[in-house]
C-alpha cells in the first residue's frame, strides 16, 4: 500500500491535506512540530485530527526553533501584528518548511515513502517565501540528491494539492472530504483553549475563506467573532 508522510500542524490548512491524502488512497503518517510557537492549542487539534482520520502513526517531534527567535511566533518580545503589512510578516519563522520537510524527508525514506504531503498555498497567504512553487521544486530536487533511496534511483515527490486554491476552495474541498473545521487551529494566537484571537493574519484569511464559500464560520473566537 501507498506510505505517505502527512505534515499536520492542526490547522485548516493540513486538516485539508490530511484528507486529500487518504482519499487518494495512501497510509497516512502524519508529522507534527513543537517548535516553540506561542501557544500549544494547534497541536492539541493536530492531536485531535490525527485520532479522529485514524492515521497509521502521529508523531510530534519538538525542534527549538524559539532558541534563536526571529519571529513574532517563536519570539514574545516581537507582537503579532493586528493588521496586514508589507513584505514578508513578522510571523514568518526563517526557514520552517525547509526545516519542516527535512523531517519528513528522513521519515519518509526510513517507511520507504516517495511521497509527502504539505499544505503550503501561493493564492491565500501571507507572502512567506517557503510557500512557493519553486521551493517545492527545490526540494524535491534536493531530496533526490541529499538520500540513499533518491542515489539509488528513487523520486520523491513532495505533493502540494493547495498550492494554487483561494482559502475558499480549500474549504470547500475539505468540507466534500468530511473535514470538520471546527476542530481546527488556525490562530497565531490562540489562547489555551483553542480560541482565535480573530484579527491576525491567519484569522482574516480564514474568516474570509468562509464567507466566500458561503459557509459559517464554525472557528471559536475570544470574543465571539467580533473584530
Amino acid at each position: 500500500m501507498k506510505k505517505a508522510v502527512v505534515l499536520l500542524s492542526g490547522g485548516l490548512d493540513s486538516a485539508t491535506i490530511l484528507a486529500i491524502a487518504k482519499q487518494q488512497g495512501y497510509v497516512c503518517h502524519a508529522l507534527s512540530f513543537d517548535y516553540g510557537q506561542r501557544h500549544g492549542a494547534e497541536l492539541n487539534a493536530a492531536r485531535f485530527i490525527a485520532e479522529q482520520a485514524r492515521v497509521m502513526e502521529h508523531k510530534l517531534v519538538r525542534i527549538e526553533l524559539d532558541s534563536y527567535g526571529g519571529s513574532a511566533l517563536t519570539d514574545s518580545r516581537i507582537a503579532v501584528p493586528d493588521s496586514p503589512g508589507s513584505g514578508i510578516p513578522v510571523t514568518y519563522v526563517p526557514a520552517r518548511n525547509t526545516v519542516f520537510l527535512a523531517f519528513a524527508l528522513g521519515w519518509a525514506e526510513v517507511l520507504g515513502s516517495f511521497d509527502i504531503f504539505i499544505g503550503v498555498n501561493a493564492v491565500d497567504y501571507s507572502g512567506y517565501p517557503d510557500c512557493r512553487p519553486e521551493f517545492v521544486q527545490a526540494f524535491e530536487k534536493l531530496a533526490g540528491l541529499a538520500t540513499k533511496a533518491g542515489v539509488e534511483g528513487g523520486r520523491f515527490t513532495v505533493h502540494t494539492p493547495l498550492l494554487h486554491l483561494s482559502k475558499a476552495e480549500i474549504i470547500l474541498a475539505g468540507r466534500a472530504l468530511g473535514v470538520d473545521y471546527a476542530h481546527t487551529v488556525s490562530c497565531y494566537s490562540a489562547d489555551d483553549h483553542g480560541r482565535a484571537c480573530g484579527v491576525c493574519d491567519s484569522c482574516r484569511l480564514r474568516k474570509a475563506g468562509f464567507a466566500a464559500a458561503g459557509l459559517e464560520d464554525p472557528t471559536r473566537y475570544r470574543n465571539g467573532g467580533i473584530v
